[in-house]
């Protein structure tokens, strides 16, 4: 099943004719690549570079320096300088001498992700807005690092393309990559999907997905930042930074349903979606809710919604509709099957899961086996774009107009001068907003 799906996302997505997409990039990485079976001893002290100093990068480097007790971070970068030293400072309070991150080890400027990448590090964790990912996760790759990378992995069918190009490089060159799907990390979630996987439901027929939460983190402001910075400082609100909330942050629940349809590619999706409530130009272009169906090859559809709308019902899980019974899969790990046979809830032991990830990540990294999380994460941000798309422009989208569409959201940013002016943004309008 999952060669079948691997060549049907290399035929539907184009990649196999796009001219050579897939070849090997002509300036390999020099660094030796650990082979499969290839164990890396435990007195072998592995470095890690942060790219992306968030909360979400910061957590990521105290997971990845709890994973393994022979690690160090060597080398952090972010836009800003305040949120790299703000990082160091949470770090150096946990872990100590193993933030070995001396000022010239401290990147800032667009293009501190290579200096990461050129630090001399064995492991790199990418933690910038989405829109980065592609970019970053390339030169990852052609340096022969090891990778943790948050979701989604892309904002628009061309980092997409760029994306898949890296995953298969890392593939055929042994590196492990970890993605930021966390779920599929957690232990109840894996026993429940592996019920699902065996049938407990039989065949699925229908997939209700939701991510309806309150409003996003608060809006920013300083009168000492240009407008530039301040769409950086808030990137969740612009479309080309994050690709709208439904790929930032509901692509999680799209993964729930990737993940139970055995990660198949679906062949077509319609939807509809606004502004409804987040209507302030300070919310930049992105949308408060979407409602995508997504339909499959065998007739089984998905069913998505989502919102970030304040003082709103709030809803988080999959259920699972099958021939021979109702799966549920809950935020809060208490998975639930109910079928002829009778009712599972799991009761087994909770796991952290973006420890787990981490976990896995360098004891993947010290056996010489490694993983590669590239192909499902991949579908399921394709997933997000694919109903954004459907979304913002009112039609019908099939998969093979997705991964071909020619849509670029933002360009590379290699200066300050190089981030859209705010009014060159647009709201977009079912209907009106054309499929490119």
């Amino acid at each position: 099943m999952e060669e079948k799906n691997r060549r049907e996302f290399l035929k539907l997505s184009g990649l196999a004719l796009a001219g050579g997409m897939l070849t090997l990039n002509a300036c390999a990485s020099e660094r030796p690549l650990v082979a499969p079976g290839t164990p890396v001893s435990p007195d072998v002290k592995l470095k890690v570079g942060l790219v992306g100093c968030g909360g979400r990068g910061t957590g990521a480097a105290n997971q990845a320096l709890n994973a393994d007790p022979n690690v160090e971070l060597i080398a952090v970068a972010d836009i800003f300088p305040d949120r790299a030293e703000n990082a160091l400072t949470i770090l150096r309070a946990r872990h100590g001498d193993r933030i070995n991150v001396p000022s010239d080890r401290v990147f800032t400027g667009f293009d501190g992700f290579q200096k990461v990448v050129d630090s001399g590090i064995d492991v790199i964790l990418l933690a910038s807005p989405s829109f980065f990912r592609p970019r970053h996760l390339e030169a990852a790759i052609d340096a022969g690092l090891h990778v943790f990378c948050e979701k989604p992995v892309a904002v628009d069918g061309p980092g997409i393309r760029r994306v898949f190009d890296a995953v298969t490089k890392a593939k055929e060159s042994h590196l492990s990559i970890v993605s930021g799907y966390c779920w599929r990390y957690q232990y109840p979630k894996r026993a429940f999907y592996e019920r699902i996987k065996n049938g407990a439901v039989g065949d699925i027929r229908a997939i209700y997905n939701t991510y309806n939460t309150g409003a996003a983190r608060g809006v920013e402001s300083n009168p000492e930042w240009t407008p530039a910075q301040h769409k950086l400082r808030n990137w969740i609100y612009y479309n080309w930074l994050s690709g709208d909330h439904i790929v930032e942050q509901a692509v999680h629940s799209l993964d729930f349903m990737s993940w139970a349809m055995g990660d198949q590619l679906p062949v077509s999706a319609v939807g509809t979606g606004g502004r409804q409530v987040r209507t302030d130009p300070m919310f930049g272009d992105i949308y408060d809710h979407f409602a995508i169906v997504y339909e499959y090859a065998n007739g089984a559809k998905g069913f998505h919604f989502s919102r970030q709308q304040p003082n709103c019902e709030n809803s988080y899980k999959a259920q699972i509709f099958g021939t021979e019974g109702i799966g549920l899969a809950l935020a809060s790990g208490n998975e639930q099957i109910t079928n002829r046979r009778g009712f599972w809830q799991y009761d087994g032991e909770q796991n952290e899961m973006y420890q787990t990830q981490h976990d896995e990540l360098f004891a993947a990294i010290r056996s010489g086996m490694p993983i590669n999380d590239g192909e499902f994460m991949t579908i399921s941000t394709m997933l997000g774009i694919m109903g954004r798309m459907a979304a913002y422009t009112g039609r019908k989208i099939t998969w093979e107009d997705a991964m071909n569409s020619r849509e670029v959201l933002g360009r590379e940013l290699n200066d300050w001068s190089d981030v859209p002016d705010a009014d060159s943004l647009t709201v977009p309008m079912p209907g009106v907003t054309p499929f490119v």
